[in-house]
């Protein structure tokens, strides 16, 4: 008597068990042809693979309700938080307390509440870098920061940058090496990966240490990581160059091609890859008719009158097929 509602029981439950089983596959499966059903979440609707039966539509779109056209645009309307990023010490996941004494309504605050808040932003710092190495990767990205942003440097470089001093950092390779200068090594290798070099005076104007440092600094890290840098390629200042002396397309163009000229008889080899840029536009821009002086290419690639009047010859001769 006791055994009948178990079994009983039992048996129900196999058989909802295997209509749950065949109603799972018949909602993966086409009614028409058996086909695979995939979702179409841009028109809502499931389609099968095979013969395009459309099982179902109109279904919930669980995305946004607003559009971007661009990624200022989508930043501007998103609700979450700042994206995490490499270039803050604690990749963006902490809690800024803004610097305005303002309530939510834009009301100013008390005395008194002002100087709650100042207290709390006071230990918020202090939480925000609880020991050394958080201080140290603070203090070193936002040198990074500062030093790309007086360059022109997109954030791509900034983010391998940070990457790259963290890795140094864990590798334990500042002892006996500046914050600065190693930051500052940092960027330049990855200025050079990303395609868009600085030259070591331009890094040595914005930085807190000397160009020898600098220089030392950088042959050690790249060694020591292992990194991969190819040599800088000439072709890569011409933009930057031309872009500073508001000089046209075609002359850079014809910059280009002194540069690839030069390459191919290799006039290139042992040469500054600043200085045989900066020669290439100013000989480009006489050859285009356009007015500049080496006074003025000078300035904008940081290199001396001399070294672009050399360049110049050698890439012109290296153009008419003449031996430099």
């Amino acid at each position: 008597m006791t055994e009948s509602p178990i079994r009983t029981r039992s048996g129900e439950q196999r058989e909802a068990e295997a209509d749950e089983s065949t109603t799972s596959d018949e909602r993966t499966r086409c009614p028409e042809c058996g086909g695979r059903l995939t979702s179409d979440a841009e028109h809502g609707e499931t389609v099968c693979e095979e013969c395009g039966l459309v099982v179902e539509e109109d279904e919930i779109d669980r995305g946004p309700e607003w559009r971007a056209f661009d990624s200022a645009e989508k930043n501007e309307k998103s609700r979450v938080g700042a994206p995490t990023t490499k270039m803050m010490h604690d990749q963006g996941l902490s809690t800024n307390i803004g610097w305005q004494d303002k309530d939510a309504y834009g009301k100013a605050l008390s005395s008194r509440q002002r100087q709650k808040m100042q207290r709390l932003r006071t230990w918020n710092e202090r939480f925000r870098t609880r020991d050394s190495k958080e201080r140290n990767l603070k203090q070193a990205l936002g040198e990074i920061d500062r030093m790309a942003s007086a360059l022109g440097l997109p954030e791509n470089v900034r983010e391998t940058a940070s990457v790259i001093y963290r890795r140094a950092l864990d590798e334990n390779l500042l002892p006996g090496r500046s914050i600065e200068g190693v930051a500052t090594a940092s960027l330049y290798a990855a200025a050079r990966q990303a395609g868009t070099p600085r030259s070591l005076d331009e890094l040595a104007a914005v930085s807190r240490v000397e160009k020898d440092e600098i220089a030392r600094t950088y042959r050690y890290v790249i060694r020591e990581l292992g990194l991969e840098i190819q040599p800088a390629d000439p072709v890569s200042y011409v933009p930057r160059f031309a872009s500073d002396l508001d000089l046209s397309e075609e002359t850079e163009r014809t910059a280009r091609r002194l540069l690839e000229t030069a390459k191919e008889e290799g006039v290139h080899s042992g040469k500054s890859p600043v200085g045989l840029a900066a020669a290439a536009v100013y000989a480009a821009a006489l050859l285009t008719n356009e007015k500049v002086t080496q006074n003025e290419v000078s300035e904008v690639a940081n290199i001396s009158e001399v070294t672009i009047r050399n360049r110049y010859h050698e890439l012109l001769e290296a153009e008419e097929g003449t031996p430099a």
